[in-house]
């Protein structure tokens, strides 16, 4: 029976996945990549889903409970949707993080569970004062806004682990492809990282 439910989630998710990167190449259609922003990237799109439908078989695999696959599919929709639309056009938009947010924050309010609130506030604030002290260009507010939720998603400790990890990944891949004066596409490396975690921050 768990089989069959853990099918059932990788093929839900999978299709989640689907929905994101559509979702992310309509919101992207008519945005012109800037000049000084991080250079456009081909995504493998199969790869995001497959990820996607991993993750939601875990998920359910590692027991989590029907609340949990809720908050799980709204954060990997945003992941992927985020991921997508910051390498192909080197944005994050509001449309991808300031929803999924509200929902958990709505959700945090409502079962008076104020860490998911403070783990979101602690984890954007020197993320968005990066982005402040940039002027965007170092860091952007879409990824301050997306470590936002990622800290609501996984609490604080664990999102500042995996941000960690992100930001260690972020600055060798960019030593590697070689462009030190141009910015990157953080959000997927955002996304990856908090992927990881997503298992080990929803089951506890």
């Amino acid at each position: 029976m768990i089989a069959v439910a853990v099918a059932a989630a990788a093929a839900f998710f999978g299709c989640l996945g689907v929905i994101a990167v559509q979702a992310s190449r309509a919101v992207c259609r008519q945005v012109t990549p800037a000049d000084d922003g991080p250079a456009p990237v081909k995504v493998f799109t199969p790869a995001l889903v497959g990820a996607a439908a991993v993750l939601g078989g875990l998920l359910v695999a590692r027991g989590a409970l029907p609340l949990q696959v809720a908050i799980g599919a709204i954060v990997v929709f945003a992941l992927v949707a985020c991921w997508y639309s910051d390498a192909i056009s080197g944005i994050v938009p509001d449309l991808f993080t300031l929803p999924p947010l509200a929902a958990l924050l709505l959700f945090s309010f409502a079962k008076h569970d104020w860490e998911i609130a403070i783990s979101a506030l602690i984890v954007f604030v020197p993320f968005a004062a990066a982005a402040l002290f940039t002027r965007g260009y170092g860091m952007g507010w879409g990824d301050a806004k997306l470590v936002a939720l990622v800290g609501a998603a996984l609490g604080a400790p664990l999102a500042f682990a995996a941000l960690t990890g992100a930001c260690a990944a972020a600055f060798i891949g960019h030593r590697v492809a070689g462009a030190p004066r141009r910015p990157i596409a953080f959000a997927p490396y955002i996304a990856a990282a908090t992927a990881i975690a997503l298992p080990l921050g929803l089951v506890r």
